[in-house]
């Protein structure tokens, strides 16, 4: 079952056309490595799919559990069940991380969680994380290194269980240590029902993680999909030689 289609998606920012026309399927289960240059288009289209006000949609559509939600509002989106971690996660003071967490969780759900059972269910998802509990009562974000910053993100994918996961560049800045722990948390959160479609430029971080498919944007379109092999060529070789070769 595809969880995502994207059909002859054209998207622009500030009346500058990013998206060209781009195609793409991410399926329930599947994790899907989303690749190329800077500036090709890769955030613009992640943005886009969680319905960020900015991004406008000039043609094409984004259909999610089979339902067209090109013109949905971004809080319907995540209680559909899309999910958008940030390349930098925003700081924000006097609201501390379990706060948020459970604020976030009761908008995702039919019916308020209690007190205890959100505390018991955070706690465990900590400590799969290797998060200590001292940060629940944290302000989300302030004063968190970057490697913090993403576990906290991860945290969130942990307890909301989303249907589509998009990671924009999860890895950025991230230390060899705390990307292994980012990425081994990515595996736990994961289930055979969740999507991914993960955002990044380095292959160290797809040695963690492998994706199923390997799909590269340049200049606003899909340029070019493969297996796991793909990611090699690339770090071997650079975006331009293996772009040219295709034109």
């Amino acid at each position: 079952m595809k969880e995502l289609v994207v059909k002859d998606l054209h998207v622009s920012v500030g009346g500058k056309e990013i998206l060209k026309g781009v195609n793409l399927e991410v399926a329930k289960g599947e994790v899907v490595a989303l690749m190329g240059p800077n500036g090709s288009g890769k955030s613009t289209l992640a943005y886009t799919i969680a319905g960020h006000p900015n991004y406008v949609v000039t043609k094409g559509r984004i259909i999610f559990r089979g339902e067209d939600i090109t013109k949905a509002k971004p809080d319907y989106r995540s209680r559909k069940g899309l999910f958008l971690s940030f390349q930098y996660p925003q700081e924000i003071s006097g609201v501390s991380l379990a706060n948020f967490l459970r604020s976030a969780l009761n908008a995702h759900s039919a019916s308020r969680i209690a007190v205890k059972d959100f505390m018991n269910l955070l706690k465990d998802n900590m400590r799969m994380l290797k998060i200590d509990e001292n940060f629940a009562s944290r302000y989300l974000n302030e004063g968190f290194s970057g490697g913090e910053k993403k576990r906290a993100e991860i945290l969130q994918l942990a307890m909301l269980k989303p249907e589509l996961a998009m990671l924009d560049e999860t890895d950025s800045g991230l230390d060899i240590t705390s990307l292994k722990i980012v990425a081994e948390g990515i595996k736990k959160v994961k289930t055979k029902n969740m999507g991914i479609l993960l955002i990044t430029h380095y292959q160290r971080f797809l040695n963690y993680i492998t994706p199923d498919r390997v799909v590269v944007m340049a200049d606003g379109k899909i340029a070019m999909e493969g297996g796991h092999e793909l990611v090699k060529k690339l770090e071997e070789k650079g975006y331009e030689p293996l772009l040219n070769t295709k034109q």
